[in-house]
């Protein structure tokens, strides 16, 4: 069967006096955005910023509201708006994938290159073969560890070869139909960001006279009780930030949590106030309710400053993971939950959203009076949108000299 074959164009060219850039534009679970090979972004982060901001349509300085992103290619919401830089390095005599998420905002230039992308991380494996970076797929299932920089987690992405050439597809909640299906399993995830699994030391804490519990699997989150604001975990995306009170309340405890779990900037400082209230990234957010239908426990997720129409899985395996330890809000809601047991063992979480049903599988033992979470798995589905290069039609004078070099 012939390899898929390598793509040639991973550098910049001209067209019509036009500097181009080359790209995959591509979905990855319920997230979409660029892929780009780290090699052929500027070093300087001034400017691989700059060139960033442009292929998204994002502003180059300040703030732009309501901005459309009609000159990029980014669609608005923080799920549109990520760009992940790969590359392939050799870890114990294999190749790896090494990935490096850029989380964009519509509305302002800043980015925040704090956090990964469970979601798009599945993106990442199609990417390699497609562009010709890793090996093609021989017939069947095809591993590869992925490095994420951001955080410093290492994900396997796993994808399954059919006989006629194609990838084994499947459907996953809020996405409508079957695409190339990809397993990533977590390894190692509690203490992604923070080193703790419980960053505050306890499983509960109270934060502007709310029961919370901050958990770091995969990504730091603040899980909280909806009844508590009101709310049933029931609600929409839309009418959660259509109310303007509980917004007000929410980014009052996701900040004040943030500040109780020493959450750092990406130099390795302490986090101010200010710089979590702006945050894109972190902490994620959620609130949690009982489940009323399919599922263990009812969730309605935060990016954290808007709503998430389904379930970033990176949260999805924060939240499962603290529906196994006592003493979390989550573990008092959850329903249909076995204990965990003395030796490591595999317990599923199927978790309700908006888009449906999350399933993950949570890799947990009991270590003394604590919980020990050795592994996270999530199942995603991935596709390239397009494979082609962006004209970039007004670069800076530094960014451009940069680009014409690279020609």
């Amino acid at each position: 069967m012939p390899l898929l074959p390598a793509l040639p164009d991973l550098v910049p060219r001209q067209r019509c006096g036009v500097i181009e850039f080359p790209v995959h534009h591509m979905r990855g679970g319920t997230s979409t955005g660029l892929v780009l090979h780290a090699s052929s972004v500027p070093a300087d982060l001034a400017l691989r910023e700059e060139l960033l901001r442009h292929l998204m349509g994002v502003p180059q300085s300040g703030r732009q509201a309501g901005n459309r992103q009609i000159t990029g290619l980014g669609r608005g919401a923080p799920t549109s708006n990520k760009v992940f830089l790969a590359e392939v390095e050799r870890h114990a005599g294999q190749p790896r994938l090494v990935s490096t998420l850029a989380q964009l905002a519509g509305e302002h230039g800043n980015i925040d290159w704090n956090v990964n992308c469970g979601n798009m991380s599945s993106a990442l494996q199609l990417w390699g073969l497609d562009s010709g970076v890793i090996e093609a797929l021989a017939i069947g299932a095809h591993d590869i560890d992925i490095r994420n920089t951001n955080t410093g987690v290492i994900t396997t992405s796993r994808m399954v070869r059919e006989l006629d050439g194609s990838f084994t597809a499947t459907g996953i909640p809020g996405v409508p139909g079957s695409f190339p299906r990809v397993d990533l399993f977590l390894q190692r995830p509690a203490g992604a960001k923070t080193g703790k699994l419980l960053p505050t030391g306890k499983a509960q804490d109270q934060v502007h006279g709310y029961d919370v519990s901050c958990v770091d699997v995969a990504v730091p989150m603040v899980i909280a009780l909806a009844s508590q604001f009101g709310k049933t975990a029931q609600e929409t995306a839309q009418e959660l930030e259509a109310d303007p009170a509980f917004m007000q309340a929410i980014r009052q405890v996701w900040s004040g949590a943030g500040l109780l779990m020493g959450l750092r900037r990406r130099d390795g400082g302490p986090m101010t106030l200010e710089e979590l209230e702006r945050s894109e990234t972190i902490p994620k957010f959620c609130i949690v309710g009982a489940a009323t239908g399919e599922g263990n426990i009812a969730v309605r997720y935060f990016t954290p400053q808007a709503g998430h129409a389904s379930l970033a899985v990176s949260g999805g395996c924060c939240l499962a993971a603290a529906c196994l330890i006592p003493g979390t809000v989550a573990h008092a809601l959850a329903r249909g939950v076995p204990p965990v047991g003395q030796a490591d063992a595999e317990i599923e979480i199927g978790i309700a959203n908006p888009a449906g049903i999350l399933d993950t599988t949570i890799v947990a033992r009991q270590a003394g009076n604590a919980i020990a979470i050795h592994g996270a798995a999530y199942r995603r589905s991935t596709q390239i949108l397009l494979r082609g290069h962006v004209p970039l039609y007004q670069p800076s004078a530094a960014l451009k000299a940069w680009l014409l070099k690279q020609l």
